[in-house]
């Protein structure tokens, strides 16, 4: 019987309508736009000015603190200027504007297709060089990568765990990396094991995917202590502490991290980038995005320079459909919509989904009927039903006591709500306000 996560849960039709397609490679594009909010924790700040000439890899944005990340510049050229643009969050940030001239990248970079597997770095030149190539989560939640490869005093990690789950309808970028740079991916799973000092890793990978599984099944039986977990597959086993519970069994705390229990998790994608970054010298510049819909002339997978506006990508995936309702960054679950196709490409964007009109719609609200079906479905054990009006009238002490903040907005209460109730919408409302009264409390301790 194939292994999966122990509490709640949900299976929305998949529509992988890319996982046949290759990654392809866009052309540079003419000018790019990049956030100095890519990632979890403080922006980076510019190191760049208007006119100023970069190269491909070069640092034009450094960390501003230990939870940040470097930002390099994705394309050669001229800097157009330091200025805000509307970003996915859909207010106006922080950016660095560059008008590519030519494609010259930074001398030290390894652009070969040459696979590097021997591993010469120590554990701290590995973390060093993952923390100056700018690697953050490419799972989605960007959280700087170098930053999980450091535990807190005390703990230990024991297994290192590899999301290949992909569990977002829709998207393919890690079905596709997984089946096109297995190797690579590996060697980075080996520097990440190294950087960890653990003996073990484990591929968990839902068995929607048979391809990927029998060929990193084969590749892994040559790198001692990586296997590959098959899993059934159950939304949102992408979730750490969902992945954890089931590749190992084990179950994280309310409030807690994944070292509690000594795991740490990585997305393939980030093992990939770190294999770049330490192999080859390459910091994080380019990702691998699914374009996809329903009404999409050609679902595909594209490998982008960071900054590339998304109507780039969707115009060479056939343009977009007449019948569009909304364009979402990342998949239809946790995904939020776009106010703009000029929103550039950033370290954290998985997929661009095109959906159609009369899917796009919401529903109209009705009363919630106590059937507890968000709380069945609910991979944290919370009681969403209890926690949109706990958020609606701002009873945000009793929202702290109900946990409101293990919430990881994977979106199960509301895909399975019969009264179409935005539980997620005030879920999420609530966890700010709650978060940003626990780390005020903090502050005044």
């Amino acid at each position: 019987m194939l292994k999966t996560f122990s509490l709640g849960g949900v299976h929305p039709a998949e529509n992988k309508r890319s996982a046949n397609s290759p990654v392809e490679v866009l052309p540079v594009p003419p000018v790019v736009s990049i956030p100095l909010a890519q990632h979890i924790g403080a922006p980076a700040q510019a190191l760049v000015k208007k006119g100023d000439e970069v190269k491909v890899g070069q640092v034009i944005a450094q960390s501003a603190g230990f939870v940040s990340a470097n930002i390099h510049s994705p394309v050669s050229g001229k800097v157009a200027k330091v200025d805000q643009i509307v970003d996915a969050s859909g207010y106006r940030k922080d950016a660095i504007i560059i008008n590519t001239e030519g494609d010259e990248w930074v001398e030290d970079i390894d652009r070969s297709a040459i696979l590097v597997k021997e591993i010469t770095a120590s554990p701290e030149a590995i973390i060093k060089k993952i923390g100056e190539a700018g690697i953050v989560g490419l799972g989605g939640a960007t959280f700087p990568a170098h930053v999980k490869l450091s535990p807190p005093p005390g703990k230990t990690c024991d297994v290192l765990i590899i999301n290949g789950v992909e569990c977002e309808p829709y998207l393919t970028s890690d079905h596709r990396l997984m089946l096109e740079k297995g190797e690579e991916l590996l060697v980075g799973i080996r520097l990440l094991m190294t950087a960890l000092n653990v003996k073990k890793a484990i591929i968990g990978i839902e068995n929607n995917k048979p391809d990927a599984i029998a060929h990193m099944e084969k590749l892994a039986s040559e790198y001692e202590g990586v296997r590959v977990q098959p899993l059934k597959v159950q939304y949102p086993q992408g979730g750490e502490k969902q992945l954890i519970d089931a590749c190992m069994g084990r179950q994280v705390p309310s409030g807690k991290l994944p070292i509690e229990v000594g795991a740490v998790v990585h997305n393939v994608g980030t093992a990939y980038a770190v294999y770049e970054a330490v192999q080859k010298n390459k910091p994080l510049i380019e990702r691998i995005v699914t374009v996809t819909g329903l009404s999409l002339a050609r679902p595909a997978n594209f490998l982008t320079r960071i900054g590339t506006p998304i109507s780039v990508l969707i115009e060479a995936a056939g343009g977009l459909p007449d019948d569009t309702g909304k364009i979402i960054g990342g998949g239809p679950m946790m995904g939020k919509a776009l106010t703009s196709t000029e929103i550039p490409v950033t370290k954290g964007t998985s997929g661009i989904l095109l959906m159609p009109q009369p899917l796009a719609s919401r529903k109209p609200v009705d009363p919630c009927i106590r059937c507890s079906k968000c709380v069945s479905v609910c991979p944290m054990g919370l009681s969403p039903y209890l926690l949109m009006p706990l958020a609606e009238k701002a009873i945000w002490d009793r929202a702290e006591e109900e946990n409101i903040m293990d919430c990881i907005e994977c979106g199960s209460c509301s895909f399975t709500c019969p009264s179409s109730r935005p539980l997620l919408d005030y879920i999420r409302l609530g966890k700010a306000k709650v978060g940003q009264i626990m780390r005020s409390r903090t502050a005044t301790a």
